[in-house]
């Protein structure tokens, strides 16, 4: 799916790739995952090799960080053309992924599961959709729904690679199946042996297995 960068001016996006930046700061420190955060399903990595330069807006950004209700203004005026587009659309898949996926960024997990969950019923088939609702349930307290969405995001896509990662971690963080999280990460390091996480998924595995006492996983 091609993501909101994609669809604007290179400044438009320097300034969407430095409000990420912004928003994305303040969450991390909101949050106390141990691996620092659930990847995205289906929005481009981070070393995609956009934006190599320093961005100084970004970094002025950071010394002042947003509350929720600031993200949530932030959020809301940022899907405005959005939802002006999805009023003559109202079942367009693409347009309501766009808009959770702003909407989780900016730490609103209610409200963008339910634009997920709305782009689901259009089109079910949407992997990344459906990981990343699974990471709003998840970041809700609802656990066992978001491994259940993540499971099945695997039947439409068994090798997918961001539901294999969030689905190891949330088995281990959320469930303490150290097991099924090392199964989970084994699958994936098995479906995508250049995965550009390696490392961090083979310090998962050592430090789950650290954790249970005794070796589960044969991934070197």
């Amino acid at each position: 799916m091609m993501s909101l960068e994609n669809q604007k001016s290179p400044t438009q996006n320097t300034n969407w790739l430095a409000w990420q930046v912004y928003v994305m700061a303040a969450i991390c420190l909101m949050i106390g995952l141990a691996a620092g955060y659930l990847v995205r399903g289906s929005a481009p990595s981070a070393s995609s090799g956009r934006q190599t330069q320093p961005n100084p807006a970004a970094g002025a950004a950071l010394q002042h960080m947003p509350s929720l209700e600031d993200m949530k203004r932030m959020a809301d005026k940022q899907v405005e053309p959005l939802l002006a587009k999805l009023q003559s659309d109202p079942n367009n898949a693409d347009l309501l992924n766009q808009i959770g996926t702003i909407y989780r960024l900016t730490h609103q997990f209610e409200t963008a599961a339910s634009y997920y969950q709305k782009s689901l019923q259009a089109n079910p088939k949407n992997v990344g959709a459906r990981t990343d609702l699974a990471s709003c349930m998840y970041y809700q307290g609802d656990v066992d729904g978001a491994i259940s969405q993540l499971e099945k995001s695997l039947t439409y896509d068994s090798k997918h690679a961001g539901t294999l990662f969030n689905l190891g971690l949330i088995r281990w963080k959320g469930k303490n199946d150290r097991a099924g999280a090392i199964a989970a990460w084994d699958r994936l390091l098995k479906y995508h042996p250049d995965y550009e996480n390696r490392e961090m998924v083979q310090k998962l595995i050592a430090d789950a297995n650290a954790n249970a006492g005794k070796k589960l996983s044969v991934s070197e």
